[in-house]
């Protein structure tokens, strides 16, 4: 890409300030915080409900950054660069793209549906690679902003396009359409996701389908709604002429009628009939819904008159998408973010981000396969590549393969190695220890080899994080501040079980203003984990003070005794406006100041300069329970009381906050200057109402260790306390109390799912198994098991327990592995 800035005027409908008349850009970008950014970078500033990317054009120009696309230009920014000024950068971000879409003309496959988007359009590529140079959407780039991004990724070289789009309500597909506009259209699987979005299926389907307007073909599976949506959407955009190609399990009247499905062996056999004829392939999956997403595939290579032969011999060979970045604890306190099943030149962009956000130690390893299906020469690849390992401050590549071994000179300080075997003899010699390795390859060298081999060794049970799902929830409860409002988000008790440095490190790249953690050891470890942004410490203990100071932490101050206990070590190290936070007892009685004792606090901080008040704060008792409605109120105006009178008596205008999560939701209006989101970010809140919109964060998860059948009469466990009444199918599972399951989950209580299928708990919960009733499952050894997640969820294990959501996920012990992913 290489686009005059001044052609874009007339394009975006804007307005040019800047001083220089001649500007090439080469490169788009929507995020500040990316090393990749550069003198020949785009910016285009977006504007949302939760955050302003005009805040950041100053450091941006600091950085190198002299273009921007903007809705208006910052007082202290003006003259300093070159500006196209639109009316909203969202949409300008969508017309350049619609722009840049329009200079090719090769085929493009638009993917659509409610399910098996991502799933469909890798298969598609995998299956069409050997045949065509192609440019997808990289992971699941799909949304308004994602596939702009996606089709601004094509370059000359490609000669077929896979992208797939989604939405989540109406009026969002047609901006969408005017992006891609495919000559392919692939509808998959219509589902229940975001139906809040739609007033019915209908609906839902009607606005998927805008997405073809300009294909030649629309590929799908027939049913009777889709049909009738289809015959209208025909009729109202006068498509007469465009082609409909359907499957079917049960109508023979569709273009491809599926005979026979036939599951053995972890396989699937396949018969079908087209075009009279009857054809047979094979897929390495049972599962119904990889079966409809084959299929979906099947009909796009049928109508790119692939024969059967080749047909059969890719199909057999489709593989499991791993849609996500994980990150992995790994040996010597090295950090591990695996990647390893994808390896193209735009991904690569979006892992080094990642690689930035997520990084625990400050050195930085890349392993990197030959990069395939880029659309450059391999001159122009890998030059391109060895920039981007410069501009992300690599410390270290290592190579595998023969064509990006053939560049080693374009990099420094790299190691190359002709194939993963090489790398395995050599892993002893290449001293892995306290660096963030980032591991991206294409599945044909298998650097699971390489995970597996850096991957701290612990037990199969696994806690996986979805990181994705706490920036939703952290936008969801942003939605709900006032514009100037600031936020704190609890990261104590070691992220409510979730892991408390990586999370902090993706609330700081979100930016939010404040941590808050219990006591002031957790500070520290995150101080030591790279985490700058300012960190409260709500419950620290005069013994922790000089190490407070030490790590710049701000510590609560919610009794005489403390602050006198502070201000003398604050004295004694000569310090000057340190940050505190006054605590307020305003009704919860558990720790602050009360009213007798205001006078006292303003006595002792009149005149003093070794502190200064950053924040006053409460804690509301009962925000979550309406029943007590007065009670909250009558807190929030003690709160602003006395808050207020500190204020006037002190001469200080500091952040004032009493809202936690349920109070955001509850007490809007008592917003101040602050709020504290806590287990609301974890996807838990007390409101059913409100749950429906948060996305589920934590997913426990093991296997089973053994399957056994025990006669009528025999026992489980300790205590003999499951008796089976018949011949009965246990399954043990490798996670027990020591790992944070209640004993109490026990004896027929509680449940795991096993094959999307209950098992229920039986026995006692031992300390490291729990045994489970599998007879009515099909399941073997190794299976995967879920503890918690979506089902059952933390608050239905909390409510059959009689205890809270907090306390299941808090119990969940450190020894269990933390795998987070996007």
């Amino acid at each position: 890409m290489s686009i005059n800035l001044k052609s874009l005027i007339s394009v975006l409908d804007a307005k040019w300030i800047g001083p220089e008349t001649d500007v090439f850009v080469d490169h788009i970008s929507i995020d500040s915080r990316s090393l990749q950014n550069g003198s020949q970078t785009l910016f285009f500033a977006l504007k949302g409900i939760n955050n302003d990317a005009h805040t950041y054009i100053a450091e941006l120009i600091q950085n190198g950054v002299q273009n921007f696309v903007v809705q208006y230009i910052p007082e202290n920014c003006k003259g300093k660069a070159n500006f196209l000024v639109v009316a909203d950068t969202l949409k300008a971000l969508q017309e350049f793209a619609g722009y840049y879409r329009n200079l090719f003309h090769f085929p493009i496959i638009g993917v659509t549906g409610s399910n098996g988007k991502t799933i469909v359009k890798e298969w598609l590529n995998f299956l069409l690679s050997p045949d065509y140079n192609i440019i997808r959407s990289p992971k699941s780039y799909n949304s308004q902003v994602g596939v702009p991004l996606s089709v601004i990724a094509i370059n000359e070289k490609h000669n077929l396009g896979i992208f797939e789009a989604g939405i989540s309500t109406v009026n969002e597909m047609i901006k969408l359409e005017k992006i891609v506009k495919p000559t392919i259209g692939v509808l998959t699987n219509i589902g229940s996701a975001h139906d809040e979005g739609f007033k019915n299926l209908e609906q839902k389907i009607n606005e998927k389908l805008l997405l073809f307007k300009s294909a030649g073909i629309i590929i799908y599976q027939k049913n009777e709604l889709v049909d009738a949506c289809l015959k209208e959407f025909l009729k109202e955009n006068q498509l007469s002429d465009k082609t409909l190609f359907s499957w079917s399990f049960t109508d023979n009247s569709a273009d491809l009628f599926i005979l026979k499905k036939e599951s053995k062996n972890d396989k699937t056999y396949i018969k079908y009939q087209y075009e009279n004829e009857v054809f047979e392939f094979e897929i390495p999956f049972q599962d119904s819904a990889s079966v409809e997403n084959a299929i979906s595939c099947l009909l796009v290579l049928l109508y790119l008159k692939y024969d059967f032969a080749s047909i059969q011999s890719r199909m057999q060979m489709l593989y499991p998408v791993h849609m996500r970045l994980e990150v992995k604890n790994g040996i010597n306190n090295c950090s591990i973010i695996d990647d390893s099943y994808s390896s193209d030149f735009q991904s690569l962009k979006i892992a080094l981000d990642f690689l930035e956000s997520q990084k625990k130690n400050a050195s930085k390893t890349v392993i990197l396969s030959d990069i395939f299906q880029s659309g450059f020469s391999n001159e122009e690849l890998y030059t391109k590549v060895a920039q981007l390992i410069a501009d992300n401050k690599i410390n270290r590549l290592i190579g595998i393969g023969a064509t990006i071994s053939s560049f080693a000179a374009k990099f420094s300080n790299s190691t190359m190695f002709k194939d993963t075997a090489a790398f395995i003899d050599h892993f002893e010699n290449l001293d892995f220890a306290n660096e963030t390795i980032l591991i991206k390859g294409a599945r044909s060298f298998q650097f699971e080899e390489i995970v597996s081999l850096l991957e701290e060794k612990t037990h199969e049970t696994v806690l996986e994080i979805n990181l994705n799902s706490i920036s939703h929830n952290l936008n969801f409860f942003k939605a709900k501040l006032a514009t100037d409002v600031k936020i704190m988000v609890m990261v104590k008790a070691f992220g409510y079980g979730n892991g408390g440095l990586e999370i902090a490190k993706l609330l700081e790249h979100h930016k939010v203003d404040y941590l808050g953690v219990a006591f002031a050891d957790e500070g520290i470890s995150l101080r030591n984990g790279g985490i700058k942004l300012p960190i409260m410490v709500l419950n620290p203990e005069s013994t922790s003070f000089p190490s407070i100071i030490q790590y710049q932490l701000e510590p609560e101050i919610y009794s005489i005794k403390g602050l006198n206990a502070f201000l003398k070590i604050a004295r004694e190290k000569g310090l000057k406006d340190y940050p505190i936070h006054i605590k307020l007892d305003t009704g919860m009685h558990r720790l602050g100041f009360e009213r007798n004792t205001i006078d006292e606090l303003i006595e002792t901080l009149k005149g003093n300069e070794t502190v200064r008040i950053q924040s006053i704060l409460s804690h509301l008792a009962t925000s979550d329970d309406m029943n007590h409605y007065d009670f909250v109120i009558s807190q929030i105006n003690l709160f602003d009381e006395l808050s207020s009178k500190l204020m006037e008596e002190l001469n200080v205008n500091p952040i004032r906050h009493t809202l936690n999560t349920s109070g955001i939701s509850n007490f809007p209006s008592a917003q101040f200057n602050m709020v504290r989101l806590g287990i609301g970010l974890y996807g838990v809140s007390n409101d059913p109402a409100e749950q429906k919109y948060l996305e589920n964060v934590g997913t426990l998860k093991s296997i089973i260790s053994q399957v056994r059948t025990i006669p009528a009469g025999d026992s489980v466990g300790y205590g003999r306390r499951f008796m089976a009444t018949k011949e009965t199918r246990i399954a043990t599972i490798p996670i027990g109390y020591a790992d944070g399951i209640s004993r109490l989950w026990g004896n027929e209580v509680g449940f795991v799912m096993i094959k999307n299928q209950k098992a229920k708990i039986v026995g006692s919960v031992c300390m490291d198994m729990l045994m489970v009733n599998v007879s009515d499952i099909d399941c073997k050894e190794g299976d995967s098991v879920i503890i918690f997640g979506e089902n059952p969820t933390v608050t239905e294990i909390a409510n059959a327990l009689k205890t809270i959501p907090y306390e299941i996920l808090t119990s969940i012990s450190q020894r269990v592995k933390r795998v987070f992913f996007r």
